[in-house]
Protein backbone atom coordinates (compact mmCIF):
# COMPACT_ATOMS: atom_id res chain seq x y z
CA UNK A 1 0.00 0.00 0.00
CA UNK A 2 1.84 2.88 0.92
CA UNK A 3 1.53 5.70 0.78
CA UNK A 4 -0.01 3.28 0.06
CA UNK A 5 -3.16 4.71 0.02
CA UNK A 6 -1.85 5.49 1.86
CA UNK A 7 -0.48 7.87 4.52
CA UNK A 8 -1.87 7.21 7.37
CA UNK A 9 -1.97 7.38 11.23
CA UNK A 10 -2.53 5.45 14.07
CA UNK A 11 -4.52 6.27 17.30
CA UNK A 12 -2.47 5.32 20.64
CA UNK A 13 -3.68 1.93 21.97
CA UNK A 14 -3.21 0.81 25.41
CA UNK A 15 -1.45 -2.57 25.74
CA UNK A 16 -3.76 -5.54 26.44
CA UNK A 17 -1.99 -8.61 27.89
CA UNK A 18 -1.49 -11.05 30.94
CA UNK A 19 -2.23 -9.16 34.15
CA UNK A 20 0.64 -7.19 35.73
CA UNK A 21 2.75 -7.05 32.66
CA UNK A 22 2.73 -3.40 30.99
CA UNK A 23 4.32 -2.76 27.77
CA UNK A 24 7.40 -0.77 29.07
CA UNK A 25 8.62 -4.01 31.70
CA UNK A 26 8.29 -6.23 28.39
CA UNK A 27 10.57 -3.92 26.50
CA UNK A 28 13.32 -3.55 29.36
CA UNK A 29 13.24 -7.17 30.23
CA UNK A 30 10.49 -9.12 28.97
CA UNK A 31 9.77 -12.93 29.19
CA UNK A 32 11.51 -13.17 25.72
CA UNK A 33 10.61 -16.43 23.92
CA UNK A 34 10.16 -18.35 27.33
CA UNK A 35 7.03 -17.28 28.48
CA UNK A 36 5.50 -20.72 28.18
CA UNK A 37 1.35 -20.71 27.11
CA UNK A 38 0.80 -18.09 25.06
CA UNK A 39 -3.09 -19.02 25.00
CA UNK A 40 -5.47 -15.72 25.60
CA UNK A 41 -2.46 -13.01 25.31
CA UNK A 42 -3.56 -10.48 23.00
CA UNK A 43 -1.06 -8.76 20.70
CA UNK A 44 -2.23 -4.84 19.76
CA UNK A 45 -1.06 -3.40 16.51
CA UNK A 46 -1.47 -0.19 14.77
CA UNK A 47 -0.85 1.30 11.73
CA UNK A 48 -2.13 3.36 8.42
CA UNK A 49 -4.64 1.32 7.02
CA UNK A 50 -8.06 1.65 7.36
CA UNK A 51 -11.38 0.92 6.46
CA UNK A 52 -12.12 -2.83 4.45
CA UNK A 53 -8.17 -3.00 4.24
CA UNK A 54 -8.20 -3.13 7.97
CA UNK A 55 -10.76 -5.60 8.46
CA UNK A 56 -9.04 -8.10 5.67
CA UNK A 57 -5.84 -7.52 7.40
CA UNK A 58 -7.60 -8.84 11.14
CA UNK A 59 -9.34 -11.62 8.90
CA UNK A 60 -5.35 -12.50 8.21
CA UNK A 61 -5.39 -13.37 11.68
CA UNK A 62 -8.21 -15.77 12.22
CA UNK A 63 -6.20 -18.72 11.76
CA UNK A 64 -3.37 -17.96 13.33
CA UNK A 65 -5.39 -17.17 16.36
CA UNK A 66 -7.01 -20.94 16.05
CA UNK A 67 -3.39 -22.09 15.47
CA UNK A 68 -1.83 -20.68 18.61
CA UNK A 69 -4.77 -18.95 20.68
CA UNK A 70 -3.39 -15.87 20.78
CA UNK A 71 -5.74 -13.12 19.71
CA UNK A 72 -4.39 -10.05 17.66
CA UNK A 73 -6.19 -6.60 17.56
CA UNK A 74 -5.30 -4.38 14.61
CA UNK A 75 -6.53 -0.52 14.77
CA UNK A 76 -5.35 2.03 12.60
CA UNK A 77 -6.25 5.50 11.91
CA UNK A 78 -5.08 8.62 9.56
CA UNK A 79 -2.84 9.98 11.38
CA UNK A 80 -0.43 7.34 12.26
CA UNK A 81 2.55 8.89 10.18
CA UNK A 82 2.26 11.99 12.20
CA UNK A 83 1.96 10.57 15.55
CA UNK A 84 3.85 7.83 15.90
CA UNK A 85 7.20 8.89 16.92
CA UNK A 86 5.50 11.06 19.47
CA UNK A 87 3.03 8.00 20.81
CA UNK A 88 6.63 5.50 21.28
CA UNK A 89 8.42 8.46 23.25
CA UNK A 90 5.78 9.55 25.50
CA UNK A 91 5.81 5.78 26.21
CA UNK A 92 2.44 4.57 24.17
CA UNK A 93 3.76 2.35 22.02
CA UNK A 94 1.68 -0.41 20.43
CA UNK A 95 3.07 -4.11 20.76
CA UNK A 96 3.65 -3.92 16.90
CA UNK A 97 3.38 -1.20 14.15
CA UNK A 98 3.00 -1.38 10.68
CA UNK A 99 4.84 1.81 9.33
CA UNK A 100 4.39 2.58 5.38
CA UNK A 101 7.81 4.56 5.15
CA UNK A 102 11.07 3.24 5.63
CA UNK A 103 12.13 6.78 6.61
CA UNK A 104 9.19 6.95 9.03
CA UNK A 105 10.54 3.47 10.52
CA UNK A 106 14.24 5.50 10.45
CA UNK A 107 13.25 7.89 13.01
CA UNK A 108 11.26 5.04 15.48
CA UNK A 109 14.77 3.40 15.32
CA UNK A 110 16.36 6.71 16.43
CA UNK A 111 14.41 6.45 19.69
CA UNK A 112 15.85 3.51 20.86
CA UNK A 113 12.85 1.99 21.88
CA UNK A 114 12.28 -0.81 18.42
CA UNK A 115 13.16 -3.96 19.72
CA UNK A 116 15.01 -5.44 17.12
CA UNK A 117 13.00 -9.53 15.78
CA UNK A 118 14.26 -12.59 16.53
CA UNK A 119 16.06 -14.75 13.85
CA UNK A 120 13.35 -16.48 12.56
CA UNK A 121 12.18 -13.57 11.37
CA UNK A 122 15.21 -12.18 9.69
CA UNK A 123 15.51 -15.50 8.44
CA UNK A 124 12.19 -15.50 6.51
CA UNK A 125 13.75 -12.16 5.08
CA UNK A 126 16.92 -13.44 3.90
CA UNK A 127 14.66 -16.13 1.92
CA UNK A 128 11.49 -14.52 0.87
CA UNK A 129 12.93 -11.04 0.06
CA UNK A 130 15.65 -9.03 -1.61
CA UNK A 131 18.22 -7.33 -0.36
CA UNK A 132 16.96 -4.41 -1.08
CA UNK A 133 14.07 -5.22 0.88
CA UNK A 134 16.03 -6.07 4.21
CA UNK A 135 18.12 -2.76 3.76
CA UNK A 136 14.95 -0.67 3.73
CA UNK A 137 13.89 -2.43 7.06
CA UNK A 138 17.21 -2.10 8.43
CA UNK A 139 19.78 0.92 9.71
CA UNK A 140 23.50 1.07 9.91
CA UNK A 141 23.55 -2.92 9.23
CA UNK A 142 20.83 -3.98 11.98
CA UNK A 143 17.87 -5.60 10.47
CA UNK A 144 15.05 -4.18 12.29
CA UNK A 145 11.61 -4.54 10.70
CA UNK A 146 10.67 -7.41 7.90
CA UNK A 147 8.79 -5.89 5.04
CA UNK A 148 4.65 -6.83 4.85
CA UNK A 149 2.60 -6.35 1.66
CA UNK A 150 3.39 -4.02 -1.20
CA UNK A 151 2.22 -1.77 -3.99
CA UNK A 152 3.12 -1.50 -7.50
CA UNK A 153 3.34 2.80 -8.25
CA UNK A 154 2.71 4.32 -11.52
CA UNK A 155 0.31 2.40 -13.40
CA UNK A 156 -2.18 4.12 -15.48
CA UNK A 157 -5.78 3.40 -15.21
CA UNK A 158 -7.90 3.45 -18.49
CA UNK A 159 -11.38 1.90 -20.23
CA UNK A 160 -10.18 -0.72 -22.99
CA UNK A 161 -13.70 -0.32 -24.24
CA UNK A 162 -13.30 3.30 -24.52
CA UNK A 163 -9.41 2.97 -25.82
CA UNK A 164 -11.17 0.53 -28.97
CA UNK A 165 -14.11 2.67 -29.08
CA UNK A 166 -11.29 5.84 -30.40
CA UNK A 167 -9.33 3.08 -32.13
CA UNK A 168 -6.37 3.63 -29.73
CA UNK A 169 -3.35 1.77 -27.93
CA UNK A 170 -1.91 1.27 -24.81
CA UNK A 171 1.44 3.48 -25.20
CA UNK A 172 4.99 1.63 -25.35
CA UNK A 173 7.02 4.91 -24.81
CA UNK A 174 6.34 8.03 -22.21
CA UNK A 175 6.13 10.14 -26.00
CA UNK A 176 3.79 7.76 -27.63
CA UNK A 177 1.67 8.35 -24.01
CA UNK A 178 2.14 12.29 -24.69
CA UNK A 179 0.26 11.19 -27.89
CA UNK A 180 -2.59 9.54 -26.96
CA UNK A 181 -3.02 12.04 -24.38
CA UNK A 182 -3.47 14.79 -27.59
CA UNK A 183 -5.59 12.15 -29.65
CA UNK A 184 -8.35 11.74 -27.30
CA UNK A 185 -8.39 15.39 -26.19
CA UNK A 186 -8.95 16.09 -29.99
CA UNK A 187 -11.53 12.88 -30.14
CA UNK A 188 -13.65 13.76 -27.19
CA UNK A 189 -12.78 17.68 -26.92
CA UNK A 190 -12.31 17.07 -23.00
CA UNK A 191 -9.78 16.60 -20.73
CA UNK A 192 -8.21 13.11 -20.91
CA UNK A 193 -6.64 12.83 -17.47
CA UNK A 194 -8.22 13.24 -13.81
CA UNK A 195 -5.92 13.71 -10.44
CA UNK A 196 -6.61 14.22 -6.54
CA UNK A 197 -3.63 14.65 -4.53
CA UNK A 198 -5.96 15.78 -0.97
CA UNK A 199 -5.30 13.23 1.80
CA UNK A 200 -5.70 15.40 4.66
CA UNK A 201 -2.05 16.30 6.38
CA UNK A 202 -0.59 14.08 3.72
CA UNK A 203 -1.74 16.04 0.56
CA UNK A 204 0.49 16.14 -2.07
CA UNK A 205 1.86 12.79 -1.78
CA UNK A 206 0.42 11.57 -5.47
CA UNK A 207 2.11 14.51 -7.05
CA UNK A 208 5.44 13.37 -5.90
CA UNK A 209 4.18 9.64 -7.08
CA UNK A 210 4.05 11.29 -11.12
CA UNK A 211 8.14 12.55 -10.39
CA UNK A 212 9.68 9.75 -9.38
CA UNK A 213 7.97 7.48 -12.27
CA UNK A 214 9.58 10.04 -14.23
CA UNK A 215 13.37 10.71 -12.75
CA UNK A 216 13.37 6.64 -12.73
CA UNK A 217 12.71 6.48 -16.30
CA UNK A 218 14.09 9.61 -17.89
CA UNK A 219 17.42 9.73 -15.64
CA UNK A 220 17.77 5.53 -14.18
CA UNK A 221 18.32 4.13 -11.23
CA UNK A 222 21.72 5.70 -10.77
CA UNK A 223 20.43 9.14 -10.32
CA UNK A 224 17.63 8.32 -8.53
CA UNK A 225 19.39 6.82 -5.84
CA UNK A 226 21.46 9.70 -6.09
CA UNK A 227 18.94 11.76 -5.43
CA UNK A 228 17.52 9.65 -2.87
CA UNK A 229 20.80 10.52 -0.92
CA UNK A 230 20.41 14.01 -1.46
CA UNK A 231 23.51 13.43 -3.85
CA UNK A 232 21.35 14.76 -6.50
CA UNK A 233 19.59 17.99 -5.46
CA UNK A 234 15.78 19.18 -6.21
CA UNK A 235 17.40 21.95 -7.52
CA UNK A 236 19.51 19.88 -10.28
CA UNK A 237 18.85 19.42 -13.93
CA UNK A 238 17.32 15.95 -13.76
CA UNK A 239 14.39 16.87 -11.09
CA UNK A 240 13.42 19.79 -12.93
CA UNK A 241 13.39 17.70 -16.14
CA UNK A 242 10.88 15.58 -14.16
CA UNK A 243 8.49 18.13 -13.30
CA UNK A 244 8.78 19.77 -16.25
CA UNK A 245 7.40 16.21 -18.52
CA UNK A 246 4.68 15.77 -15.60
CA UNK A 247 3.51 19.24 -15.91
CA UNK A 248 2.72 18.13 -19.95
CA UNK A 249 0.26 16.60 -18.03
CA UNK A 250 -0.79 18.25 -14.87
CA UNK A 251 -0.05 21.52 -15.66
CA UNK A 252 -2.32 21.73 -19.15
CA UNK A 253 -5.53 23.03 -18.81
CA UNK A 254 -6.38 21.21 -21.62
CA UNK A 255 -5.49 18.11 -20.28
CA UNK A 256 -7.16 18.27 -16.87
CA UNK A 257 -8.97 17.44 -14.52
CA UNK A 258 -11.82 15.22 -16.07
CA UNK A 259 -14.81 15.22 -13.89
CA UNK A 260 -13.94 17.48 -11.15
CA UNK A 261 -12.62 21.13 -12.77
CA UNK A 262 -9.46 22.99 -13.58
CA UNK A 263 -5.62 22.12 -13.17
CA UNK A 264 -5.86 23.51 -9.25
CA UNK A 265 -9.08 21.05 -8.43
CA UNK A 266 -6.12 18.56 -8.36
CA UNK A 267 -5.70 20.02 -4.98
CA UNK A 268 -9.30 19.49 -4.04
CA UNK A 269 -9.82 16.24 -4.98
CA UNK A 270 -9.57 13.03 -2.82
CA UNK A 271 -6.83 10.75 -4.68
CA UNK A 272 -9.05 8.00 -4.03
CA UNK A 273 -12.36 9.75 -6.10
CA UNK A 274 -10.52 9.46 -8.91
CA UNK A 275 -12.04 5.67 -9.55
CA UNK A 276 -15.39 6.84 -9.86
CA UNK A 277 -14.39 8.79 -12.75
CA UNK A 278 -12.53 6.37 -14.39
CA UNK A 279 -15.35 3.58 -13.91
CA UNK A 280 -18.27 5.76 -15.38
CA UNK A 281 -16.30 6.44 -17.88
CA UNK A 282 -15.40 10.56 -17.03
CA UNK A 283 -11.83 10.10 -16.70
CA UNK A 284 -10.12 8.17 -19.48
CA UNK A 285 -6.95 8.09 -18.03
CA UNK A 286 -5.51 8.56 -14.13
CA UNK A 287 -2.36 7.70 -12.83
CA UNK A 288 -2.25 6.05 -9.33
CA UNK A 289 -0.93 2.30 -7.69
CA UNK A 290 -1.47 -0.52 -7.72
CA UNK A 291 -3.91 -0.40 -4.71
CA UNK A 292 -6.77 1.56 -6.42
CA UNK A 293 -7.90 -1.63 -7.53
CA UNK A 294 -9.70 -1.99 -4.26
CA UNK A 295 -11.24 1.47 -4.97
CA UNK A 296 -13.00 0.37 -7.18
CA UNK A 297 -14.85 -2.39 -5.63
CA UNK A 298 -16.83 0.60 -3.83
CA UNK A 299 -17.65 2.44 -7.03
CA UNK A 300 -20.08 1.77 -10.01
CA UNK A 301 -20.04 2.13 -13.48
CA UNK A 302 -22.25 4.22 -15.53
CA UNK A 303 -24.77 1.23 -16.08
CA UNK A 304 -24.79 1.06 -12.17
CA UNK A 305 -22.59 -1.57 -11.92
CA UNK A 306 -19.25 -3.13 -9.95
CA UNK A 307 -16.40 -2.44 -12.70
CA UNK A 308 -14.69 -5.79 -14.01
CA UNK A 309 -10.40 -4.96 -13.66
CA UNK A 310 -9.52 -6.73 -16.78
CA UNK A 311 -8.19 -6.21 -20.11
CA UNK A 312 -11.24 -6.30 -22.04
CA UNK A 313 -13.15 -5.04 -19.01
CA UNK A 314 -14.74 -2.42 -17.46
CA UNK A 315 -11.09 -0.57 -16.17
CA UNK A 316 -7.48 -1.76 -16.71
CA UNK A 317 -4.58 -0.70 -16.13
CA UNK A 318 -0.64 -0.52 -17.77
CA UNK A 319 2.40 0.59 -16.27
CA UNK A 320 3.72 4.10 -16.90
CA UNK A 321 5.99 3.44 -19.96
CA UNK A 322 9.49 4.29 -20.30
CA UNK A 323 11.46 6.74 -22.81
CA UNK A 324 12.29 3.98 -24.55
CA UNK A 325 9.91 0.76 -25.96
CA UNK A 326 11.05 -2.41 -23.88
CA UNK A 327 12.47 -0.75 -21.04
CA UNK A 328 10.25 -1.80 -17.61
CA UNK A 329 10.75 0.05 -14.14
CA UNK A 330 8.55 0.17 -11.17
CA UNK A 331 8.58 2.56 -8.21
CA UNK A 332 7.24 -0.02 -5.32
CA UNK A 333 5.76 0.97 -1.84
CA UNK A 334 5.03 -0.92 1.17
CA UNK A 335 5.01 -1.66 4.67
CA UNK A 336 7.38 -2.45 7.40
CA UNK A 337 6.52 -4.74 10.59
CA UNK A 338 8.20 -3.15 13.59
CA UNK A 339 8.05 -4.22 17.42
CA UNK A 340 8.00 -2.48 20.79
CA UNK A 341 8.01 -5.42 22.78
CA UNK A 342 10.15 -8.51 23.76
CA UNK A 343 7.23 -10.41 25.02
CA UNK A 344 7.19 -14.06 23.53
CA UNK A 345 3.29 -13.63 21.68
CA UNK A 346 4.61 -10.51 20.47
CA UNK A 347 7.80 -11.97 18.38
CA UNK A 348 5.26 -14.78 17.27
CA UNK A 349 2.73 -12.83 15.74
CA UNK A 350 6.17 -10.98 13.91
CA UNK A 351 7.49 -14.38 13.14
CA UNK A 352 3.91 -15.01 11.06
CA UNK A 353 3.62 -12.02 9.17
CA UNK A 354 7.00 -12.56 7.99
CA UNK A 355 6.17 -15.52 5.93
CA UNK A 356 4.62 -16.80 2.92
CA UNK A 357 1.62 -18.36 4.76
CA UNK A 358 0.53 -14.74 6.20
CA UNK A 359 1.11 -13.25 2.77
CA UNK A 360 -1.29 -15.65 1.06
CA UNK A 361 -3.53 -15.14 3.67
CA UNK A 362 -3.76 -11.54 2.93
CA UNK A 363 -3.69 -11.47 -0.52
CA UNK A 364 -6.45 -14.14 -0.96
CA UNK A 365 -8.66 -11.94 1.02
CA UNK A 366 -8.17 -9.61 -2.06
CA UNK A 367 -7.38 -6.09 -3.06
CA UNK A 368 -3.41 -6.26 -2.17
CA UNK A 369 -0.23 -7.76 -3.22
CA UNK A 370 3.02 -8.90 -1.25
CA UNK A 371 6.43 -8.58 -2.76
CA UNK A 372 7.44 -12.16 -0.19
CA UNK A 373 8.74 -14.22 -3.03
CA UNK A 374 7.35 -17.39 -1.54
CA UNK A 375 4.03 -15.87 -1.93
CA UNK A 376 1.43 -17.12 -4.90
CA UNK A 377 0.34 -14.78 -7.55
CA UNK A 378 -2.43 -16.66 -8.57
CA UNK A 379 -4.07 -16.00 -5.25
CA UNK A 380 -4.54 -12.35 -6.03
CA UNK A 381 -7.81 -11.21 -6.25
CA UNK A 382 -7.81 -9.97 -10.13
CA UNK A 383 -5.77 -10.92 -13.32
CA UNK A 384 -4.32 -7.40 -12.58
CA UNK A 385 -3.35 -7.96 -9.49
CA UNK A 386 -1.80 -11.10 -10.50
CA UNK A 387 0.30 -9.54 -13.22
CA UNK A 388 1.46 -6.89 -10.95
CA UNK A 389 2.75 -9.26 -8.20
CA UNK A 390 4.70 -11.09 -10.55
CA UNK A 391 5.84 -7.90 -12.30
CA UNK A 392 7.05 -6.89 -8.71
CA UNK A 393 8.78 -10.35 -7.96
CA UNK A 394 9.99 -10.52 -12.02
CA UNK A 395 14.36 -10.20 -11.56
CA UNK A 396 14.29 -8.17 -14.49
CA UNK A 397 11.96 -5.22 -13.41
CA UNK A 398 14.24 -2.25 -12.39
CA UNK A 399 12.52 -1.51 -9.40
CA UNK A 400 12.95 1.26 -6.37
CA UNK A 401 11.56 1.60 -3.39
CA UNK A 402 9.70 5.08 -3.04
CA UNK A 403 11.90 8.13 -3.49
CA UNK A 404 9.99 10.22 -0.80
CA UNK A 405 9.82 7.40 1.56
CA UNK A 406 13.08 7.09 2.22
CA UNK A 407 13.57 10.71 1.96
CA UNK A 408 13.89 12.17 5.78
CA UNK A 409 10.22 13.03 6.41
CA UNK A 410 11.18 16.33 6.53
CA UNK A 411 11.50 16.24 2.88
CA UNK A 412 9.71 13.21 1.99
CA UNK A 413 6.54 13.97 3.80
CA UNK A 414 7.28 16.99 4.30
CA UNK A 415 8.62 19.94 2.21
CA UNK A 416 8.14 17.95 -0.86
CA UNK A 417 4.40 16.97 -0.06
CA UNK A 418 3.92 20.51 0.14
CA UNK A 419 5.70 22.01 -3.18
CA UNK A 420 3.88 19.39 -5.23
CA UNK A 421 0.25 21.35 -3.86
CA UNK A 422 2.10 24.65 -4.29
CA UNK A 423 3.07 24.18 -8.05
CA UNK A 424 -0.26 22.88 -9.02
CA UNK A 425 -1.92 25.99 -7.37
CA UNK A 426 0.68 27.48 -9.67
CA UNK A 427 4.15 28.50 -7.56
CA UNK A 428 7.06 28.52 -10.46
CA UNK A 429 8.72 25.35 -11.03
CA UNK A 430 12.56 26.15 -10.10
CA UNK A 431 10.58 28.49 -6.88
CA UNK A 432 8.93 24.76 -5.91
CA UNK A 433 12.32 23.24 -6.23
CA UNK A 434 14.12 25.56 -4.19
CA UNK A 435 11.94 25.48 -1.61
CA UNK A 436 11.49 21.69 -1.45
CA UNK A 437 15.54 21.41 -1.26
CA UNK A 438 15.63 23.69 1.91
CA UNK A 439 13.34 20.86 3.70
CA UNK A 440 16.86 19.06 4.47
CA UNK A 441 17.84 22.29 6.55
CA UNK A 442 15.17 21.95 9.03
Amino acid sequence: MGKSPRRRLLAPLALMGIAGLVLAGCAEGGSGNNSGDLKGKTVRISGGITGSEADALNKTFDQFTKDTGIKVVYTGDKSFEGNIVTKVTGGSAPDIAIVPQPGLLQSLIDTGDVVKPDKTVESNVDKYWSADWKTYGSKGGTFYAAPMLANVKGYIWYSPSQFKTWGVEVPKTWDDLLTLTKTIQEKTGKAPWCAGFASDAASGWPGTDWIEDLVLRQSGPDVYDQWVANKVKFTDQPIKDAFDAVGKILLDPKYVNAGFGDVKSINSTAFGDVAAKVADGTCPLTHQASFLSSNFLTVKTKDGKTPTIAPDGDVYAFLLPGITEGTVSAEAGGEFVTSFSKDAAVQKVQEYMSTPDFANARVKLGGVISANNGADPSLASSQFLTDAMKTLQNKSTVVRFDASDLMPASVGSGSFWKGMVNWIDGRPTDQVLSDIQAGYKD
